[in-house]
């Protein structure tokens, strides 16, 4: 078998079988682990598959570019940007905490992890223990209502006290989210 066929038996088998190990792929091709790396590589250059702590999954198109909101299509790059790892490995991008907790509470089901950025460290941390400022009176030129995320309480009650704005935890300010957006004035129409 040559090597291109190798490779499109391998994508057929991830299509239909999600993620597989290099061992298994060699056992299934009866050819080396090291025959198999080489017909990975391409594939790796090509971003059509990637390595996971499970072994090789493939990379499945999702037809946005990755710097892009998943939800309301701007660019992804601030540092406000939000991280939405999926049971199947993928990663969405959100471009800011607004639009990382609509798309949490559409998809809620296939996320295992939620990141995001404190807004005073910049340091990255876990969405579904950060506490949620919505409508601080200070504009960041991002989706309304403005949603900032802070990993301390103390700290955002601090920042609350001077900004304004009302503190939520994960699960309310996705409730407080989609109940704002759900009416005519939804920034995302």
């Amino acid at each position: 078998m040559l090597p291109i066929d190798r490779q499109q038996q391998i994508l057929t088998w991830l299509e239909e079988e999600g993620t597989l190990r290099v061992t298994e792929i060699s056992s299934r091709l009866e050819v080396s682990e090291m025959t198999v790396y080489r017909d990975l590589k391409p594939l790796l250059e090509e971003n059509r598959v990637h390595k996971t702590s499970n072994g090789i999954s493939i990379i499945k198109d999702q037809g946005i570019p990755t710097n892009t909101c998943i939800y309301c299509l701007k660019p992804a790059t601030s540092r406000w940007s939000v991280q939405l790892v999926k049971k199947d490995h993928t990663i969405e991008q959100a471009c800011c905490p607004h639009c990382g907790l609509l798309r949490y509470g559409d998809i809620q089901g296939e996320v295992v992890q939620i990141m995001c950025r404190d807004f005073l460290t910049d340091m990255t941390i876990s969405g579904k223990t950060a506490t949620f400022l919505i409508d601080a009176d200070l504009n960041l030129n991002c989706c309304q209502p403005q949603v900032i995320a802070f990993e301390s309480n103390k700290q955002a009650r601090q920042f609350q006290t001077g900004f304004g704005g009302h503190l939520h935890s994960f699960q309310e300010a996705i409730a407080v989210i989609s109940e704002e957006m759900s009416g005519p004035d939804c920034c995302h129409d």
